[in-house]
Order: structure tokens, then sequence, then C-alpha cells
């Protein structure tokens, strides 16, 4: 009888059971706990004096872009901050040994932390920075947030070396808005673990990372003080791609030009010959004009590089052009005439032979025979010592253009010699960090 009736009230019962199942998760309900009353627009201090640690950490992971022309850097970073949240704390005993929860970011009061030299317009690059939404939690309260991000800052790049070049730029994190008595900064890991952390940088690429230095400050900005952590990224690039693609065309085609002095003056090959490397230089330099950076303020060594050793090779193409022209002069012209005078031909009128004073002084009555021979023997002697002793004026100024020549090419050794080692010695000095 007592069954009966108390069966209808089972099956009431079962039924508001799965109705409102009462098998919620631990974790479900450890979510519900530190979210039903939080307030993320409130520091989450519970005493308004104390201040809110925020220890951060920082890892370069790729160098990506070096614009030298707007003077932009794009990396790859590894960011990761840490606080304290005294309003989401439990005790894991209650909740079957939970230590650690995922929450999501937006829900938190997240510190207003930003990097100042963030290049506007484009600050983060959201849309290729992975999106984390979520933050971990433990039972002690400590907020740990990562953020790996692609960053656009302002740099100011130093690009006078280049391929050679050192560069030191700056990643300055602070609170936009919180004075050091709200918001304080601290490093996660100690200034000598983050310098010398190179581990996860992908150093196959044109930059080679050298160091991390950072210090702590305080900015003094409108009678408050804000916290301020800088980290000092120190890359160096790897020359040897552009010393091989740029640079050792021009010295060969350079040193080919020195070989060309060795071409005889007097032959018009020298002249088509230097001509071909000048013409080749110069398409060389169209074809490299898109790899050579470029900056507003000053032109890299490497473009003076490149001017100099066309201005060289002009040079030596205007010094073989004055020399063959001076070959071709003919011998009437002044020089040459101002030679004859120097060096005068013997003739028959202006310097008499020997054999014509023994002609003169043993000149017979009449004309014999006898006679006869010691003309011919006469003239045939004074033939002789014009071949022997006589100056050519043609052979004098072809010697001189020689000697010309030989001192325009030493002069043009000096000169190479005295720019080579300017260029090394400042290539030396800008590269040092």
């Amino acid at each position: 009888y007592y069954y009966f009736l108390l069966s209808p009230l089972l099956c009431v019962c079962l039924g508001f059971a799965q109705t409102f199942p009462s098998d919620i998760s631990p974790r479900q309900r450890l979510t519900e706990k530190l979210l039903k009353r939080y307030n993320k627009g409130v520091r989450p201090v519970k005493e308004w004096s104390t201040s809110t640690t925020i220890y951060i950490d920082f890892v370069l992971h790729a160098v990506l872009e070096v614009d030298g022309q707007n003077q932009k850097l794009r990396t790859s970073v590894w960011y990761r901050q840490v606080w304290t949240d005294e309003f989401l704390r439990w005790n894991p005993k209650n909740f079957d040994g939970i230590s650690e929860i995922s929450l999501p970011a937006q829900a938190l009061w997240v510190p207003d932390i930003i990097i100042t030299e963030l290049s506007p317009p484009s600050f983060i690059d959201v849309g290729k920075s992975p999106h984390l939404p979520y933050v971990y939690l433990n039972a002690s309260g400590a907020v740990n947030q990562h953020k790996p991000m692609q960053v656009v800052s302002a740099c100011s790049l130093e690009i006078y070396a280049f391929p050679f070049d050192t560069q030191n730029c700056t990643f300055t994190f602070c609170s936009w808005l919180h004075t050091v008595n709200d918001v304080n900064l601290t490093l996660w890991r100690s200034f000598a673990e983050i310098e010398k952390d190179t581990r996860v940088f992908l150093d196959d690429g044109e930059w080679e990372l050298l160091s991390v230095p950072s210090k702590y400050a305080q900015m003094h900005l409108e009678g408050r003080d804000y916290a301020q952590i800088q980290f000092n990224v120190v890359i160096r690039r790897r020359p040897l791609l552009y010393v091989v693609s740029l640079m050792l065309p021009s010295i060969f085609l350079m040193i080919v030009d020195v070989i060309s002095y060795y071409l005889p003056p007097n032959s018009s090959g020298r002249i088509t010959f230097k001509s071909s490397i000048l013409l080749g230089y110069t398409v060389f330099r169209m074809n490299i004009s898109n790899d050579l950076p470029g900056t507003a303020i000053q032109t890299p060594l490497i473009g003076v590089f490149f001017t100099v050793c066309m201005a060289l090779l002009v040079i030596s193409l205007a010094q073989s052009i004055l020399v063959v022209k001076l070959l071709d002069m003919e011998e009437g012209t002044e020089i040459s005439s101002c030679l004859s005078r120097r060096c005068p031909t013997r003739d028959n009128s202006s310097s008499p032979s020997t054999a014509d004073s023994l002609y003169h002084e043993t000149r017979l009555p009449t004309k014999g025979p006898a006679q006869e021979v010691l003309e011919e023997i006469t003239s045939l002697r004074r033939h002789l010592e014009q071949l022997d002793g006589g100056t050519d004026p043609a052979s004098e100024w072809l010697a001189l253009c020689y000697t010309l020549d030989r001192l325009l090419f030493r002069l043009y050794l000096l000169i190479l010699s005295v720019y080579t080692v300017t260029m090394s010695s400042l290539w030396l000095i800008w590269s040092s960090p």
C-alpha cells in the first residue's frame, strides 16, 4: 500500500533530478566562483596603496625586416607578463586539487604595458601575430600571459657601414597610464640570463643576434614617475652574400682595368678594352641598384665605393685616350717642331762631315775618275753617320709618350692603393659594435 503511495513522488523527484543535474565539474564550479563577482575594471589589490608588480620576459625570435630608408624594424618577439591578482585565489583542496586554470583574458584585469618604440600606423601586426585569448591562473593568484607577436618598431638604423653594419635597437616596455605607485615593472629572469639568451633565435638568416642587454629605469613626466624596462637588441649583418654578389665583381673589374695598362699604348685595343670594362660596370651598377639600402640622411660606404670605382675607370680611360692622342700627333705639330729644334739633324749645309773637309782640302784641279770615286765614298760615309749618330724626332716623341704612360700608370696605382686603404679602414671602424 505504501509502495503505491510513494511511487508517484519518486517519479517526480527523478524528473527534477534530470532537469537540474548536480554533477557540475570542479573546474566549472571554480570558474563560476572566481568570475561571479569579479570586476575587471579595478586594479586587483585589496589595499589601494599597494602597487601591482608586473614581471615581464622578452625573447627575440627572429629579425624579419630591416627598413633603413624608413628607419623601421620588423621582428618576431615572444613576450610574457606575470602579475598577481589578489581577487583570484582559492584553496585547491576544495576543488579536487586543481591548482591551475585557464581563463579568458578579456574577463580579467590586464596591465596596459606597451612598447614605446611602436611605429605608427603599423604598431603590432595583428594579422600576422597569433591571438591567444586565454591566460593561465594558479591558486596563489599569479596570472601568466604569453603574447607572441610581430612588432614593427622605430629604430635609429645606422647603415653607413653596410654590409658590415651592427644595429642596436631598443624595446622599451612601460605602463601607458599607471605610475610606479600603481604599476611597477621587474624582470622575470635575471639581466645576465636575458642578455645571453639566443636559443630560440632563428640564426640561419641575414642577421646574427649578439646580445640583449636590459636595464630598469623610471621616467619622470609631468611630475609623475613611470616604471620602464628597456631591452637593447644588438644584431649584426652577415656580409658574405653582399661581398660575393656586390663587391667582388667590382674588385675583379678594377683588377682587369689595371692589367689593361700592359697593353701597348699605341694600339687601339686598349681604349676598346677599357671602354668595354666601363660599359660593363655601368650595367652592373644598374642591376644592383635595388639591392643597396637607401637613406635620406647619408650615403652608405658601399655607395661611395661603387661611385669611386666608376670614377677611377673613367680616369683610366681618359689617361689612355690622352696617350693615344699624343702618339698620333704628326711631326709637323708644334711639339714635334720644338723637339726638332732642340735636337737638330745633321745635313750637308749645317754640319759638314770630315769627308767633306777632306774633299775640299784635297780637291783635284780636274774632275777625273779618282775624284768621282772620292765623292761616292764621301756620300756613303755621310749617310752612315746620319744613321749612327743622328737623332730622329719621331723616335724621341714615341719614347716620351711611353714614359708618360708609365708615369700615369704609377699615379693610378698610387690613387687606387690610397683609396683601398681608406675604404678598408672606414669599414673596419664603423663595423665595430
